[in-house]
Protein backbone atom coordinates (compact mmCIF):
# COMPACT_ATOMS: atom_id res chain seq x y z
CA UNK A 1 0.00 0.00 0.00
CA UNK A 2 1.37 3.49 -0.60
CA UNK A 3 2.55 5.74 1.75
CA UNK A 4 1.25 8.81 1.85
CA UNK A 5 3.37 11.88 1.87
CA UNK A 6 5.89 9.69 3.80
CA UNK A 7 9.67 9.07 4.37
CA UNK A 8 11.18 8.15 0.91
CA UNK A 9 14.09 5.47 0.85
CA UNK A 10 17.60 6.18 0.02
CA UNK A 11 20.24 8.39 -1.70
CA UNK A 12 19.94 8.04 -5.15
CA UNK A 13 16.87 5.95 -5.40
CA UNK A 14 14.02 6.68 -7.87
CA UNK A 15 10.92 7.13 -6.29
CA UNK A 16 7.70 7.21 -7.99
CA UNK A 17 5.32 9.72 -6.52
CA UNK A 18 1.47 9.84 -7.56
CA UNK A 19 0.11 13.11 -7.08
CA UNK A 20 -3.70 13.91 -7.39
CA UNK A 21 -4.60 17.84 -8.21
CA UNK A 22 -7.60 19.73 -9.11
CA UNK A 23 -7.18 20.89 -13.25
CA UNK A 24 -7.35 24.05 -13.03
CA UNK A 25 -4.21 26.08 -14.40
CA UNK A 26 -1.21 26.80 -12.73
CA UNK A 27 -0.80 23.24 -10.48
CA UNK A 28 1.88 22.03 -12.51
CA UNK A 29 3.96 24.97 -12.34
CA UNK A 30 4.09 25.19 -8.44
CA UNK A 31 4.34 21.93 -8.29
CA UNK A 32 7.60 21.55 -10.35
CA UNK A 33 8.89 24.70 -8.92
CA UNK A 34 8.44 22.67 -5.74
CA UNK A 35 11.35 20.05 -7.34
CA UNK A 36 13.40 23.02 -8.84
CA UNK A 37 13.37 25.29 -5.52
CA UNK A 38 14.88 22.04 -3.41
CA UNK A 39 17.27 22.07 -6.28
CA UNK A 40 16.00 17.97 -7.72
CA UNK A 41 15.62 17.68 -11.18
CA UNK A 42 12.20 15.71 -12.14
CA UNK A 43 13.34 12.39 -13.91
CA UNK A 44 9.71 12.25 -15.22
CA UNK A 45 6.52 13.86 -15.36
CA UNK A 46 3.51 12.62 -16.95
CA UNK A 47 0.11 14.35 -16.34
CA UNK A 48 -3.35 13.63 -17.38
CA UNK A 49 -6.82 14.31 -16.18
CA UNK A 50 -8.21 10.84 -14.49
CA UNK A 51 -12.06 9.57 -14.68
CA UNK A 52 -12.99 13.05 -12.93
CA UNK A 53 -12.46 15.83 -15.04
CA UNK A 54 -12.18 17.94 -12.09
CA UNK A 55 -8.80 16.19 -11.07
CA UNK A 56 -5.55 15.56 -12.92
CA UNK A 57 -3.09 12.58 -11.71
CA UNK A 58 0.64 13.69 -11.42
CA UNK A 59 3.09 10.79 -11.69
CA UNK A 60 6.24 12.16 -10.64
CA UNK A 61 10.14 10.17 -10.78
CA UNK A 62 12.77 11.77 -9.12
CA UNK A 63 15.84 10.82 -7.35
CA UNK A 64 17.13 11.74 -4.07
CA UNK A 65 17.79 11.22 -0.59
CA UNK A 66 14.89 10.23 2.30
CA UNK A 67 14.94 13.54 3.63
CA UNK A 68 14.87 16.06 1.15
CA UNK A 69 12.19 14.06 -0.43
CA UNK A 70 9.94 13.36 2.58
CA UNK A 71 10.01 17.85 2.88
CA UNK A 72 8.66 17.70 -0.93
CA UNK A 73 6.02 15.50 -0.47
CA UNK A 74 5.07 17.28 2.81
CA UNK A 75 5.19 20.74 0.90
CA UNK A 76 3.11 19.43 -1.90
CA UNK A 77 0.57 17.92 0.46
CA UNK A 78 0.36 21.98 1.73
CA UNK A 79 -0.09 23.53 -2.06
CA UNK A 80 -4.07 24.33 -2.07
CA UNK A 81 -4.59 22.56 -5.16
CA UNK A 82 -3.35 19.03 -3.85
CA UNK A 83 -5.71 16.57 -3.22
CA UNK A 84 -3.51 13.76 -1.88
CA UNK A 85 0.10 12.47 -2.84
CA UNK A 86 1.26 9.00 -2.57
CA UNK A 87 4.56 7.04 -2.44
CA UNK A 88 4.78 4.31 -4.72
CA UNK A 89 8.45 3.34 -4.07
CA UNK A 90 8.33 0.77 -1.80
CA UNK A 91 4.30 -0.46 -3.04
CA UNK A 92 3.43 -3.20 -5.56
CA UNK A 93 2.84 -1.40 -8.44
CA UNK A 94 2.38 -1.61 -11.94
CA UNK A 95 4.16 0.73 -14.31
CA UNK A 96 4.38 1.39 -18.19
CA UNK A 97 5.46 4.03 -20.18
CA UNK A 98 4.87 5.05 -24.28
CA UNK A 99 8.18 5.84 -26.91
CA UNK A 100 8.28 6.58 -30.12
CA UNK A 101 11.43 5.92 -32.13
CA UNK A 102 12.24 6.92 -35.75
CA UNK A 103 14.68 4.19 -36.98
CA UNK A 104 17.02 4.36 -40.05
CA UNK A 105 15.42 1.18 -42.08
CA UNK A 106 17.04 1.12 -45.80
CA UNK A 107 15.86 -1.84 -47.93
CA UNK A 108 18.82 -3.47 -46.18
CA UNK A 109 18.13 -3.51 -42.45
CA UNK A 110 14.20 -3.38 -42.97
CA UNK A 111 13.91 -7.42 -42.18
CA UNK A 112 16.06 -7.09 -39.15
CA UNK A 113 14.04 -4.11 -37.53
CA UNK A 114 11.22 -5.82 -38.29
CA UNK A 115 12.02 -8.81 -36.03
CA UNK A 116 13.48 -6.78 -32.99
CA UNK A 117 10.14 -5.21 -33.49
CA UNK A 118 8.56 -8.48 -33.03
CA UNK A 119 10.68 -9.53 -30.23
CA UNK A 120 9.61 -6.81 -28.01
CA UNK A 121 6.14 -6.79 -28.90
CA UNK A 122 6.33 -3.27 -30.42
CA UNK A 123 4.52 -2.10 -33.92
CA UNK A 124 6.13 0.02 -36.79
CA UNK A 125 3.17 2.53 -36.71
CA UNK A 126 4.78 4.22 -40.13
CA UNK A 127 7.10 3.55 -42.98
CA UNK A 128 9.27 6.07 -45.01
CA UNK A 129 11.51 5.14 -48.03
CA UNK A 130 14.10 5.41 -45.26
CA UNK A 131 12.73 5.33 -41.62
CA UNK A 132 10.50 3.07 -39.73
CA UNK A 133 8.37 4.92 -36.87
CA UNK A 134 8.14 2.56 -34.30
CA UNK A 135 5.55 2.19 -30.85
CA UNK A 136 6.51 0.43 -28.00
CA UNK A 137 4.78 0.37 -24.56
CA UNK A 138 6.33 -1.48 -21.26
CA UNK A 139 8.17 -0.93 -18.29
CA UNK A 140 11.59 1.30 -18.10
CA UNK A 141 13.88 -2.17 -18.54
CA UNK A 142 12.03 -3.29 -21.79
CA UNK A 143 11.77 0.60 -22.84
CA UNK A 144 16.11 0.47 -22.63
CA UNK A 145 16.37 -2.74 -24.11
CA UNK A 146 14.70 -1.95 -27.56
CA UNK A 147 16.12 1.04 -27.58
CA UNK A 148 19.88 -0.41 -27.21
CA UNK A 149 19.05 -2.69 -29.92
CA UNK A 150 17.66 -0.31 -32.63
CA UNK A 151 20.98 1.94 -31.73
CA UNK A 152 23.22 0.11 -34.15
CA UNK A 153 20.48 0.83 -36.67
CA UNK A 154 20.55 4.82 -36.81
CA UNK A 155 17.82 6.13 -34.25
CA UNK A 156 16.92 9.42 -35.47
CA UNK A 157 14.73 10.85 -32.98
CA UNK A 158 12.91 9.11 -30.12
CA UNK A 159 10.46 10.35 -27.48
CA UNK A 160 8.69 9.24 -24.21
CA UNK A 161 6.29 9.34 -22.25
CA UNK A 162 7.72 9.01 -18.81
CA UNK A 163 6.73 6.53 -16.19
CA UNK A 164 2.64 6.34 -15.02
CA UNK A 165 2.01 3.89 -12.46
CA UNK A 166 -1.04 2.46 -10.40
CA UNK A 167 -0.67 0.54 -6.88
CA UNK A 168 -1.66 -3.27 -7.44
CA UNK A 169 -4.94 -4.58 -6.31
CA UNK A 170 -7.99 -3.00 -5.18
CA UNK A 171 -6.36 -0.02 -3.67
CA UNK A 172 -6.20 3.28 -5.31
CA UNK A 173 -4.41 6.72 -5.02
CA UNK A 174 -7.77 8.17 -3.48
CA UNK A 175 -8.39 5.53 -0.54
CA UNK A 176 -6.62 6.51 2.92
Amino acid sequence: MPKVASKIGSIGQQHTITVLVENRPGVLARVAGLFARRGYNVDSLAVSITDDPTISRMTVVASGDEQTLDQISKQLTKLIDVIRVADYTDAPMMERELALIKVDADTTKRGEVMQLVDIFRAKIIDISETTFTIEVTGDVEKINAIERMLEPYGIREMVRTGRIALIRGARTAIQT
